[in-house]
């Protein structure tokens, strides 16, 4: 099934962001080879493409898990997780309507 992966940075999470970012971007590229990732970014903190120093307020990763509890457990060991980039994550179900 799919699951949608939120986590909502810290203020001021942005060089923390960057630092953890090749870690979180390969584990990423693993359910991506697995045909397992929907989609994956981030949240603008601003009304921009490239917010600058804005930086992100946050993440939406969308991917397949067996269940509710593996996703979590997936989400929990994000390298974001442990840099302190996230003051937490959310995880749900996600019924893909969209395209077809």
């Amino acid at each position: 099934m799919w699951y949608a992966i939120i986590g909502q940075d810290v203020p001021n999470s942005l060089d923390k962001r960057i630092a953890a970012r090749p870690a979180h971007v390969a584990r990423l590229q693993v359910l991506q080879s697995q045909g397992r990732l929907l989609l994956a970014g981030p949240f603008p903190a601003v009304d921009a493409m490239e917010p600058g120093a804005a930086g992100y307020s946050g993440s939406l990763i969308v991917a397949e898990f067996a269940t509710l509890a593996s996703a979590q457990d997936w989400a929990n060991a994000d390298p974001y997780v442990a840099a302190g980039v996230y003051a937490g994550v959310r995880v749900q179900p996600f019924r893909k309507t969209f395209p077809q």
